[in-house]
Formats: structure tokens, sequence, C-alpha cells
């Protein structure tokens, strides 16, 4: 489980106050009996004291005979090689090894340079809003347990089965990662990042360590009352707004990792969909990780969705680029979906049926039947062997499709800018058109605008450096295994908290709420 618990909490430093110092007790009870002996052997000893006088100028000169003898015998010169490690070296790095091991996480010092972007104080929340939710997975979903899901710090079951799909040496960097996870991994990597600090005058940002999204996950369905969705995210703003360095700013220097898209937090009335967490009173200057924003909204900060690429290592990382990018890719563009029944005009339906007419250009997945849930390697496979990958709008304007996708080194095709434009910018870059392709919907849905024409005019030099440059986005768009991250590379965690520092020192002056 987390920890979260601090070691310093007053209930701790209470109990501890209230246990015995056996130790002391132990010491004085030795003391004691030593004190006894020595008063009984006292008169021994002065009976003795003459034959132990001999016996001490017997020995001392004993010794003098024999180190005048061995002065006159030579031994030969030991030679040390210049690169053998002196017994101070040794030591040294005996106790970095034995600190590197240390459980306790790697908190910033004044010192340390590479925190002058700012330190975060995360906030030792009562285990309700985090620790015992994930005790209670079983619960999570109305459907099915949620434990396998949320095993392993959240990155789920180990993806075994791409063991025929995937490089041998990087089947445990994969797994079976759910969509709405990001609140576990981020807690876990906040919790050891180099730039926590315990002492809260001295922190940039504040962190709040409650699981929003799996929360609230329970409750969207099976015909709950508001209240029941409202209720872990009212009890977490009372909590938080009791705190002395939540009233100092208002909550503008504080944020919040949201495991679902924003509008299962946007509920305006009673009867609609989701819990109304963001309109509570105290959540309007919160910083919120979401994996969907709103683009309106200054507060809302879009993250990738987690994928099942876990890289261990910066070798992690460069060897899965090697391999997506010497991959043989046979079909010119792909679509992993399942088409919406009962909707006129359904816009995945125009897309599958564009691939059907492609002449063998392009692949599917049909998702309707089971292809596309944790388990199955058939979307990984397809957008492997594709130049392009259709990536419609989901349930809502994003979805997880477009990290699989490039996760892949297959380029993205968008038919809404705020699909990815309008929500990734921390993690995209500034010209779209340097790593995607972007095809206006309605040409699609009036039948004068061709996929496969479109696609088919970039040249085979435009689509590799289009594919080199979704590659060089790789290390920015997953999570690392790691709890302290990969060595050189920064992962999505990195960006994200790195934007994080970066907004709070820029809105100080010009962004805070009054």
């Amino acid at each position: 489980m987390l920890p979260v618990s601090n070691p310093s909490s007053p209930e701790h430093l209470l109990k501890k106050s209230r246990t015995p110092d056996t130790s002391t007790a132990i010491d004085r009870k030795s003391s004691f009996n030593s004190l006894n002996s020595a008063v009984n052997r006292s008169s021994y000893i002065t009976a003795s004291r003459s034959h132990c006088t001999w016996l001490i100028i017997s020995l001392l000169s004993l010794q003098l005979i024999l180190f005048l003898t061995l002065r006159s015998i030579p031994f030969p010169h030991r030679h040390i090689p210049e690169n053998f490690p002196s017994p101070v070296a040794v030591a040294t790095a005996t106790a970095t090894v034995i600190s590197a091991a240390s459980s306790n996480p790697p908190l910033s010092s004044s010192s340390d340079e590479r925190c002058d972007s700012g330190r975060v104080f995360v906030y030792d929340m009562p285990k309700i809003f985090n620790e015992v939710i994930l005790q209670q997975c079983d619960n999570l979903n109305p459907w099915s347990s949620r434990c396998d899901a949320l095993s392993n710090d959240g990155f789920g079951q180990e993806a075994t089965s791409l063991s025929n799909v995937i490089p041998k040496d990087l089947v445990q960097s994969w797994f079976w990662t759910d969509q709405f996870v990001t609140e576990i991994i981020f807690h876990n990597r906040i919790l050891n990042h180099r730039c926590r600090t315990l002492d809260p005058e001295s922190a940039t940002a504040f962190y709040i360590p409650f699981y929003a999204g799996l929360a609230v996950g329970q409750y969207l369905w099976s015909n709950y009352a508001a209240a029941d969705r409202d209720r872990h995210c009212k009890m977490m703003t009372q909590w938080v707004k009791d705190q002395p360095y939540w009233n100092r700013s208002n909550g503008w220097d504080h944020f919040i990792t949201m495991g679902r898209i924003t509008w299962d937090f946007r509920r305006s009335k009673d009867e609609d969909w989701g819990s109304n967490c963001i309109y509570i009173p105290g959540m309007r200057n919160i910083t919120r990780l979401l994996i969907e924003r709103n683009s309106w909204d200054h507060f809302d900060v879009g993250v990738p969705y987690p994928t099942g690429f876990h890289p261990r290592t910066d070798s992690d990382v460069v060897n899965w680029q090697d391999f997506v990018r010497n991959r043989r890719r046979e079909t010119l563009f792909c679509f992993a979906g399942a088409p919406r029944a009962g909707i006129v005009n359904d816009f995945r339906g125009l897309l599958l049926r564009q691939c059907e007419e492609s002449r063998g250009k392009c692949r599917t997945v049909d998702c309707t039947v089971g292809k596309c849930s944790n388990g199955s390697s058939a979307i990984l496979e397809t957008f492997l062997g594709s130049d392009f990958c259709l990536q419609p709008r989901g349930d809502s304007f994003t979805r997880r499709s477009i990290f699989d996708c490039m996760l892949a080194g297959s380029i993205p095709v968008f038919f809404w800018r705020r699909s990815a434009y309008l929500q990734y910018q921390w993690f995209l870059p500034d010209k779209p058109d340097s790593y995607s392709v972007f095809i206006d919907r309605n040409g699609i849905k009036n039948g004068t605008t061709s996929i496969n024409e479109v696609l088919g005019r970039y040249s085979k030099e435009d689509v590799r450096k289009m594919r080199e440059r979704v590659i060089d986005l790789i290390p920015n768009l997953v999570y690392a295994k790691s709890p302290n991250g990969l060595e050189t590379f920064k992962d999505a965690f990195d960006v994200a908290i790195d934007g994080v520092f970066r907004r709070f020192k820029e809105q100080e002056n010009w962004y805070k709420w009054r």
C-alpha cells in the first residue's frame, strides 16, 4: 500500500510518547548489576594485584624482543594498482548504495540545484481519500472487480502475452494498464520526487493525493443519487480548506490529479451525469491534471492517458524507439474502434466504410467483439504495421488510442482539434503538422474527402520525418515504472510536474484569484 501515513504525525508521536523507552530501562538495569558486581569483587582484586604486576612486566618484555627481531626480516613490497579503490572510496560507495536502497523518499534541500523550479509538499491526508479507496477495489465498478487493474502500483497485470509481438527484453516493461489510474501513478511518483519537501514553508506547490476518479467511478451508474457522487469530493475540499497553506493562497498553488475526463466532474444539475466536484467551493483555483481537459478552463491541464509501456530505464526507451523505427509497415492507415449503433451518420461508421473502400490500404480492428480490451495484442500489432492511424473522437473528444498509436510509431490523423491540439500542449509540439495529419471531418461526412487520397499524397520522406518526430515524443508520453523516474529522459510525470512549477511561478503575479 502507499505510504500515506506520516511517521511524524501527531498520532504517531503521541503513541510513541506513551510507549516506555525499553532500551533506557535495560541500560539502567545493566549499570545497576555492574555496580554490585564491582563492589563484590573489590576484595579479590586487592589480594591479587601484586601477581598481576609481575605478569604485565613479563608480557611487555616479550613484545619488545619480538619487535626487535622482526625489524631485521625483509618483506616483499606489495604493488597496488593505480585504479584500485581505496578503503575510503569503498566505504563511500557502500554508503551511497545503502542510501539509494533506503525506503526514505529523496527530499530536496536548499542547496539542490535541480530544484530551482520549485519544491512540492504532499499533504498527509486521511486514508479514506486514497488508501481506503484502493482497499475497496472489488466495489469500484458495478460490473466486475478492479483489483487486478489497480494492482502493481496502478500499472496492472504484466502483459506477458505480448512476448510474441515485442522484443523479449522489453516484456517486463509492458502491463495491461487501465486508462483511469493516473491518480495512483502520480501519487507514487510524487512521494519519491527529488524536489519533494517536508517543509511547507519552502514549497512552491502543494499536492492533494485524493483519488477523485476512483472515488466517483462506482457511483456513475446504477442510479446513485447526486449526493453519493459528490460525497468524497465535498469531504476532501472541507479537509483541504482547513489547512493553513490553502487559506494562505486560497488554493492557487495547489494541484490534484483527477484520473478521468473533466466532464465526469462537471455536473450542473442533479439529474445529469457525473459529480459536481469541479464546481464545489474550494476547487476553483486548484490546478487539475486530467486525461481530458475543458479547453476553456485555465485550471484544467491535459495529461497523457496511461499506455501499457512503462520503461524501467533509459535503455528501455531507446530500445523501444529503435524497434518501432525499424518496424516494417505494410498498410497505409488503420482504424481501431467500433461504430455507434443507433447514431445517424455515425462518424466511426464512415471511417470504417472508407477503410473498406481503400482496396487493402487500410487495416481495421473491430472493437465490438472485445479485441480492444486488455489482454489482446490486436491493436498494438495493427498500429505497428501502419504508417497512419485514424483518431476520431471517442465517447468524449479524446481517446486513449491516440497514445497507443503514437507509442507504436504510427502517425495520428485527427478530425477534431480538441482531440489533441487543444488538450496536451505541455506534451506535444506547437506545430501539429510535424507529427500528425488533420482532416476536416465535414469532408468525410459529405463524401467529398477521401482519406486514402489525402494520406497517399505524403511522400516516403514526409512519412519518415513525421514518424521520427512521433518517436522522439515517446518518452514524454509514457509513465516510467521506476518510482524515481528515468535516468535522463523526462517521462509524462516529469513533464507534468515541471509544467505545474512553471505555471505557479507565472500565475503568482498575474492570475491569482482573490
